[in-house]
């Protein structure tokens, strides 16, 4: 990144000393560590910790300086990890920990309520996918609209975005390289559910009480006696989740909805269930949708987890076909007759890059490459998706109202 690397530059011409005395007030500031909160010491939490230490072993002005959870087992050991002060409930962590911006991975429902925390405590944020539960589109709207008003930097977890192929991706489709985008596929395939049933059990004798609360864990969702596999394999279930749809369609659409940038829907309709996997779980394993925007285009998003065999992403325009081939390249491909030139260009990413975007975007004040505008044109044709298949109806958004309406 070009900071780090001036940064680093600097520091090789001067005593540390002398850089550190010679820097004005505002050189200061912009170099002085970023204090960084977790909140969710599960899984994934861990290893977004990992990555911003591994950030700072790189030179990174950064440290994880505190961390929350709502299982004190977990809590403790992440705090030992990572040297930081631990938290019980978010709410103290933004008020006394001093952070800069915080990591939100804790379960779906959790999401939107913990960022709307962090947003109204003058926190930036970096929220792992999805950015709420199917349930919450109201939540999900006063989130946007908090966010919009206190200019905060949002970073959506959907890592696959950072691609920089995606940038020019971009670029190529808005000088028309293939015309007006008609159709476009994309889908995530799987063989297994362990995303699912395979969450770690930490304890399977754990019980609710001071070191788990299962109350603050239900959140808004429907209210059920405590179930050691409802706490610790939540995805498995659709009071916490939306199985594949939600938690793994966010990558594929949100890269490809940087490139595209439809806007937002006019209806989605969506089929899918348990054709494989049954027993406890009551999300789909397989699930397709259909989106169309009113601007004359289809998206077509689909995926099972019965099967790893991946479809093409493609973009399909009057003038000519993008085709993402799963082989480290874009493909472009004139359609006959059409003036454009067929070619192919490369990437490389990581989630350590969009860790590093969201840091930086901290101190610059700049919009981070998964933003929550951008993440909000995906989440809500996956709200959408999710009520069309609980309902067993078409899903359409009314643009002037901002509301779903079933029929």
């Amino acid at each position: 990144m070009p900071v780090r690397a001036t940064r680093r530059e600097a520091l090789r011409g001067l005593g540390a000393t002398a850089a550190v005395t010679s820097l004005n007030p505002a050189q200061a500031q912009a170099n002085r560590p970023l204090r960084v909160g977790l909140i969710g010491c599960g899984g994934r939490g861990n290893s977004l910790a990992g990555q911003v230490a591994a950030l700072q072993q790189r030179g990174e002005p950064v440290e994880v300086a505190a961390v929350c959870d709502i299982y004190q087992p977990r809590l403790e050991r992440t705090a030992t990890r990572f040297s930081a002060k631990y938290y019980k409930e978010s709410a103290v962590l933004l008020r006394e920990a001093g952070v800069d911006g915080v990591i939100i991975a804790t379960p779906d429902r959790l999401h939107v309520h913990q960022a709307l925390e962090a947003v109204r405590a003058g926190k930036d944020v970096y929220c792992e996918k999805p950015l709420s539960h199917w349930a919450q589109f109201d939540l999900l709207k006063e989130l946007l609209r908090e966010v919009r008003k206190r200019k905060t930097v949002f970073q959506v977890g959907a890592q696959w975005v950072s691609n920089p192929i995606w940038t020019r991706a971009a670029e190529q489709i808005r000088k028309g390289a293939i015309g007006k985008v008609v159709h476009v596929q994309t889908g995530y395939f799987r063989h297994g559910d362990g995303g699912e049933r395979g969450m770690p059990i930490d304890d399977p004798n754990a019980q609710a009480g001071r070191g788990l609360d299962w109350e603050a864990f239900q959140a808004d969702a429907p209210q059920r006696p405590f179930s050691v596999s409802r706490f610790f394999q939540w995805r498995m279930y659709m009071d916490y989740s939306g199985g594949p749809s939600t938690d793994l369609y966010v990558h594929p659409m949100t890269r490809l909805y940087r490139a595209i940038q439809p806007g937002l829907p006019k209806k989605v309709v969506a089929i899918g269930g348990k054709y494989v996997y049954n027993g406890d779980r009551d999300v789909p394993d397989t699930f397709d949708l259909l989106i169309e925007y009113p601007q004359g285009m289809t998206v077509a998003v689909l995926g099972t987890l019965g099967n790893d065999t991946m479809i093409d992403t493609v973009v399909r325009g009057t003038e000519g076909t993008v085709r993402f081939t799963g082989e480290a390249a874009l493909e472009f491909t004139p359609q006959p007759g059409s003036k454009q030139a067929g070619r192919s260009i490369g990437y490389d990413v990581t989630v350590q890059d969009h860790l590093a975007d969201f840091l930086r975007c901290i101190r610059t004040r700049e919009t981070p490459r998964a933003d929550l505008e951008l993440g909000y044109t995906v989440q809500v044709p996956l709200i959408m998706a999710m009520r069309s298949y609980v309902e067993g109806k078409v899903a359409y958004f009314d643009a002037a109202t901002e509301q779903i309406r079933l029929g």
